[in-house]
């Protein structure tokens, strides 16, 4: 059983509500946008069209597949396509405001960037979940060709549809994450005990925000259900 659920619920939650799988660490500049990422050697040359890469980050891994010629395409929330067609311009580096408002609006793009951009200065791992998909894993080419069918404006939802859907869907036929299963499993064992009140309330505020509830229903009427559901 869990020790002392509560702090660990709260920064689990606090985490995945503040970006789930947002790509660069919130380092901001002036007008508080995304500061370019620090020149990095990364080695292109070991990774093979439709590897599937992983970096991990403090509390969450961020995944993509590689397209070759030093590509990587990934899911990244983004408002901007909710607005324009101009890849030119979404192709731009996404500021913390297009991220942010992305996420509250439920829409993303999948993206095609260098090695450099998409890992932002942390460690590679290659193929790293072919270990737990081991009967499921497509060749590399489809998973490539996946990924580039799927480049442009898409669905984003922080538990249901994030980056690690996209490149488990790429790579072994299955949109799955296991990221959010690992959360939602933390989240029932918390609400199974009684003493974790301030977790309780945590976790309704999440239901609010990360499955799209209208502003307008009640408090009680979304804690109860969602509760139940995940005790259940």
């Amino acid at each position: 059983a869990m020790k002392n659920p509560v702090p660990q619920a709260a920064s689990l939650l606090l985490e995945k509500l503040m970006l789930l799988v947002h790509v660069r660490p919130l380092l901001t500049g002036s007008g508080g946008e995304t500061m370019p990422p620090a020149p990095s050697d990364y080695d292109s040359s070991c990774f093979k069209r439709g590897d599937l890469l992983e970096v991990p980050r403090t509390l969450f891994i961020h995944f993509g597949i590689y397209l070759g010629e030093n590509r990587v395409a990934h899911m990244m929330p983004d408002i901007l396509p909710t607005f324009t067609d101009d890849r030119q311009q979404i192709q731009q580096v996404v500021t913390n405001k297009r991220l942010i408002l992305g996420v509250i609006a439920r829409t993303a793009s999948v993206r095609v960037d260098t090695v450099e951009d998409f890992a932002y200065g942390g460690s590679i791992l290659v193929n790293h979940m072919d270990r737990l998909f081991e009967d499921q894993v497509l060749a590399n080419e489809e998973a490539a060709r996946r990924a580039e069918e799927l480049v442009g404006a898409t669905a984003y939802s922080l538990l249901w549809n994030n980056c690690e859907h996209f490149v488990t869907y790429c790579r072994y036929g299955a949109a799955v994450s296991l990221q959010t299963d690992k959360f939602c499993e933390t989240v029932k064992m918390i609400i199974r005990d009684q003493r974790s009140v301030l977790a309780s309330v945590l976790v309704g505020l999440a239901s609010i925000i990360c499955l799209g509830l209208a502003p307008s229903t009640t408090l009680p009427t979304i804690f109860i259900p969602f509760l139940l559901w995940m005790a259940g």
